[in-house]
């Protein structure tokens, strides 16, 4: 505003505060049809900003502004696991808490008629869907749906001197309004006013009577007061409307605070706290390489400073890193810290520290996660654990892919234990940084572990020695990445095993127990030559053919 229109910033400005807000949703909206529907003529930015405006005033009518026929809100990001869902499914829980929300606060209707965006939410209120709340918005036939409906003086007849019924401003349905009345007119006597008669003024007296005392309605013994009405049947709903007349459309909604520094660097940053922290590895740009720091970008756009001491273990040996970093040059470094409030992070790439594991286990688990009393490891056992994996030559390597996993030989069997045969995973390998291992489950407590060997790697960048090959080799096979490995490998190799395993001359156990298996068989047909196909327990990953010609 002062670059471009300095004129329209007077000293009026001067203490203005700025509030950020999420945009993610407003950027939906941008690019949606319903945006451009609503308001026509207006640039994308302006529609965004609209939004943005919109969202902070009303989210809930925002949102269902996104759940119309093109479902738009299913590209709105709510969940990293969200990706497990189909789209369907996703959308049924949005619809479930979207009807919700929308019967617990209500829906203005006379607001909304002086501002159509608020109608959306319509859809959601309880006996109605998105053909019948078109409809209703047409014509305001809203029988089936009206206990959710607020009629109060707002909108177009804040200044209006029309008589509106108490009553439209509660959650109680019109067929129920005679019960409230008497309901009201009782404890409107029994406090000392026995004018109380069934005069519209009396009535709505005596309904603005107890909504303003509603200690009165909390002393009222439900149960007896129907008893002495011979209403017993109607107990439930004499419940519901005295709760309904002490706190009408109670508003459970959390009041709105303006964001924490953490939430505005993760918004404004585009990171989640769990893909940004302390130890996680990341990509670096190099953009300004001075004596004794470099300046760098990271993808996220947000400012990485890498200073001589953290560029390698041996700084005191680099005069000036000028002589070792250059302008678009890429690193892959550790997160050593976030100073958030200037949107920096400080790197690593010194050798001890992209090595060290302490991050490894480094994870941030869902509130409403509780691991079984029966898993957990005792502090003890845990060391134990720690004590042996540090005994093992186990590098983590910075490889992502869905079958890639940073574990150990050990780590691999306990993860395939409790899977089918055939399922594998591959993992770093104890030989070194030029080497992977694939472990594939042979069957229940049979591991073949197969080395792949990496090719086209500078031996003397530890970051291009923590990265995978540019060729993969397993045998006399070559393979351009992980996903070959699976398709060209992986995938041929477990169809021939859950062929075996699914031959009909096969059989389960060791050696020893074949063979007896297969005694009997000859003991039962002395004329026939039994065999059959089993495991290999010494070979993992091969098959035996065991066979009787005779005794």
């Amino acid at each position: 505003m002062v670059e471009h229109n300095p004129r329209d910033v007077g000293h009026e400005m001067d203490n203005l505060n700025i509030v950020y807000g999420d945009e993610s949703l407003p950027h939906l909206y941008e690019n949606s049809r319903i945006s451009v529907d609503q308001l026509p003529s207006q640039e994308g930015i302006i529609r965004r900003a609209v939004a943005l405006g919109r969202y902070l005033q009303n989210p809930l009518s925002m949102v269902a502004t996104l759940c119309g026929p093109g479902r738009e809100v299913l590209s709105w990001k709510l969940n990293p696991l969200e990706s497990f869902l189909t789209p369907d499914e996703k959308y049924g829980m949005v619809e479930q808490v979207m009807v919700d929300v929308t019967n617990q606060v209500g829906l203005d209707l006379n607001l909304a008629s002086s501002h159509e965006w608020l109608f959306a939410p319509l859809q959601f209120i309880s006996g109605l869907g998105p053909r019948k709340a078109a409809s209703l918005q047409r014509s305001l036939v809203f029988i089936n749906a009206v206990g959710f409906l607020r009629v109060r003086r707002s909108g177009l007849t804040s200044s209006s001197s029309q008589f509106i019924d108490l009553l439209d401003d509660t959650r109680i349905h019109p067929e129920s309004y005679s019960l409230a009345q008497d309901l009201a007119k009782d404890i409107y006597r029994e406090d000392g006013n026995d004018d109380a008669n069934d005069d519209d003024d009396v009535l709505e007296m005596a309904i603005e009577h107890v909504r303003e005392k509603p200690h009165l309605l909390r002393a009222v013994d439900v149960h007896e007061y129907a008893e002495q009405k011979n209403r017993l049947n109607k107990k439930e709903t004499l419940n519901d409307i005295r709760l309904e007349l002490m706190e009408g459309f109670q508003d459970r909604r959390r009041p709105f605070v303006e964001p924490s520094q953490d939430d505005e660097f993760y918004m404004i940053s585009g990171e989640t706290e769990e893909a940004l922290s302390e130890g996680r590895i990341v990509q670096a740009t190099v953009k300004k390489v001075q004596p004794h720091r470099a300046i760098c970008v990271l993808e996220s756009g947000l400012t990485g400073m890498l200073s001589k001491e953290d560029y390698t273990d041996d700084w005191r040996d680099v005069d000036e890193l000028t002589e070792k970093l250059h302008e678009g040059d890429i690193l892959t470094c550790r997160i050593k810290s976030i100073q958030k409030n200037r949107y920096q992070v400080f790197l690593t790439c010194r050798e001890s520290e992209m090595r060290n594991n302490r991050f490894q286990n480094h994870r941030t688990m869902d509130p409403y996660y509780h691991e079984e009393r029966s898993t957990l490891h005792t502090a003890q056992e845990k060391a134990r654990k720690d004590k042996e994996l540090a005994k093992k030559l186990f590098k983590p390597r910075m490889i992502v892919h869905p079958r890639f996993q940073n574990i150990t030989a050990d780590g691999a069997i306990e993860f395939l234990a409790d899977k089918d045969p055939g399922e594998s995973v591959i993992r770093p390998s104890s030989r070194g940084p030029s080497f992977l291992t694939l472990t594939l489950k042979v069957y229940d407590g049979v591991y073949a572990h197969k080395d792949i060997v990496e090719g086209g790697k500078e031996h003397k960048d530890i970051t291009s020695m923590l990265r995978i090959g540019k060729t993969l080799k397993i045998g006399e096979d070559t393979f351009e990445d992980l996903d070959e490995v699976m398709d060209r490998y992986v995938d041929p190799l477990v169809a021939h095993l859950k062929a075996m395993l699914n031959y009909r001359k096969f059989r389960r156990g060791t050696k020893s127990e074949v063979d007896e298996l297969l005694r009997i068989e000859k003991a039962e047909n002395p004329m026939r030559i039994v065999y059959c196909f089993g495991i290999s327990h010494e070979h993992p990953g091969t098959f035996i053919l065991t066979y009787v010609f005779k005794f």
